[in-house]
């Protein structure tokens, strides 16, 4: 056989599919069919195969697994969560540029936790073979990426900034800042933050950059950020109930307006303020971020993003570049808007004082 076609059957480390197969004593189809899922391998022969193509280095590129059928017409699309609003909704805006252009889905999904991202990263998606992959809110570390780059296939990801990748997403300091000198422009003072704080390892900085525009906006405004008043949570509706009731719980006095990083955590934020019989917006403006599907049903003052978008534009790069348009994948910066509901107002103090 050509070394040509030998480079073309090997992905880029060297080692051939013949290679695997020599030594697993089977033939070059047989070790096609293991390492893509496909049928007709008895279990015990995948598990030899998979275990040689692992201990050789063999990784077959969605290029090469099998050069009568081409690519898998599969796209990845990784995941931390899928039960969360954002990434629900980015899956749709992929799902839908996908069907369009006749491709398949295939998700991995981390389920909340990074324990599973080594197997996911070393096993999965060299054997699963994907076309391309769209990552959904989560950092990469150096040694995941270069495993990307030896499958060779395009990434893209979505809903921040990643170093080392190009991605898709609103400008999250500029969407938090708009979010507070929304606040401050209606005359209030004692803002408390409830910001995102996810407890597991998958190193997104979203959160981070949240919280420095809010001190960074209320530094600039010359106004006091109060310790006991900035609350975390996980971008949840439960985790904005418990921030609330923490902070009403505790003495001394209480703000007049809360900035709450995510749409979720703000609806928590209103429920239990009305259990608690603090009326929004006279006793307690509330403002998120997101536009989430229930945003406007509350009439929620929020700082608008279309992850569906991103994500559909984000496949719409991966795709384009599969079919040859160089250079199709590349940051951008999505649109965020303010939208001003019923969930804030000036303050009752001020509103008093001027009457």
């Amino acid at each position: 056989m050509a070394r040509t076609e030998r480079a073309q059957r090997g992905g880029h480390s060297g080692v051939s599919i013949e290679d695997v197969a020599a030594a697993a004593g089977v033939s070059t189809a047989t070790v096609s069919r293991a390492v893509r899922g496909l049928p007709r391998v008895s279990p015990a022969t995948r598990e030899k195969i998979l275990g040689i193509a692992e201990s050789l280095g063999y990784v077959a590129s969605s290029s090469a697994s099998g050069l009568a059928t081409g690519r898998t017409k599969t796209i990845g699309v990784l995941a931390p969560f899928v039960s969360r609003w954002f990434f629900s909704k980015a899956i749709e805006g992929a799902d839908r540029e996908l069907h369009a252009r006749q491709y398949n889905l295939s998700l991995f999904n981390l389920g909340g936790h990074g324990s599973n991202r080594e197997r996911l990263f070393s096993k999965t998606m060299v054997y699963k073979q994907i076309d391309a992959l769209l990552v959904l809110c989560m950092a990469l570390s150096h040694e995941e990426i270069e495993h990307l780059q030896k499958i060779d296939i395009p990434l893209v990801v979505v809903g921040g900034h990643v170093e080392e990748c190009p991605y898709i997403g609103i400008d999250d300091y500029a969407a938090a800042a708009t979010a507070v000198r929304h606040l401050i422009g209606l005359g209030h003072t004692d803002i408390a933050l409830l910001h995102g704080d996810d407890e597991t390892d998958l190193n997104f900085d979203v959160p981070r950059v949240r919280i420095q525009a809010f001190y960074d906006i209320m530094r600039e405004a010359r106004l006091p950020v109060r310790p006991e008043w900035d609350e975390w949570g996980d971008f949840t509706v439960l985790s904005g109930q418990e921030a609330f009731r923490r902070l009403w719980a505790s003495g001394g006095p209480k703000p007049t307006a809360i900035f709450c990083a995510s749409d979720e955590m703000a609806m928590g934020v209103i429920f239990e303020a009305n259990k608690a019989g603090v009326r929004v917006p006279e006793d307690l403006s509330v403002i998120g971020i997101d536009d989430h599907d229930f945003a406007d049903a509350m009439g929620l003052t929020t700082v608008g993003q279309r992850p569906d978008q991103q994500a559909e534009l984000g496949t719409k790069m991966l795709l384009d570049e599969l079919d040859g348009i160089a250079g199709s994948v590349q940051s951008t910066v999505a649109p965020h808007q303010l939208i001003v509901r019923r969930t804030t107002a000036p303050p009752r103090r001020r509103s008093e004082l001027s009457a």
